[in-house]
């Protein structure tokens, strides 16, 4: 079958992800930076020996760099959308820190917002994940 060349549902899905990606990436390492402090849990400073500030830093340059191999690289799609997803499940754990604590940070300042955020976890390692498996 030959392969279709354009716009397709999964390659919109992927800029969108892409984007999304970048954003919040930048949103860590400059205007949120300080906020988001808050949601790192204590126990992942001394598992990873560095503070706070830090792994807001590498979240972020993380999300900006899947974000961007995910538009530069496309040979590698796939294995930034397992990249992705699992970046996703490993942020988890500071979501369900900021729920339990009860500690706004950027666009998360009430409780609803903290315990509806745990849900979008799934969808955002689902849309990663389906985004990414077209050739």
């Amino acid at each position: 079958m030959p392969r279709r060349r354009g716009l397709t549902v999964r390659s919109a899905a992927r800029g969108v992800l892409a984007l999304l990606l970048v954003a919040a990436g930048v949103g860590h390492l400059t205007w949120g930076r300080r906020g988001y402090r808050i949601v790192v849990p204590g126990w992942a400073t001394r598992l990873l020996h560095t503070d706070k500030d830090a792994i807001v830093v590498a979240s972020g340059a993380a999300e900006v760099l899947l974000g961007v191999g995910l538009i530069a690289l496309p040979r590698e799609r796939r294995r930034l959308g397992a990249a992705i997803a699992a970046f996703f499940v490993a942020v988890f754990p500071g979501n369900v820190h900021q729920w339990r604590t009860g500690r706004s940070a950027p666009g998360l300042n009430t409780d609803l917002a903290r315990f509806l955020r745990l849900f979008l976890q799934v969808p955002l390692v689902a849309w990663a994940w389906w985004a990414t498996r077209e050739r």
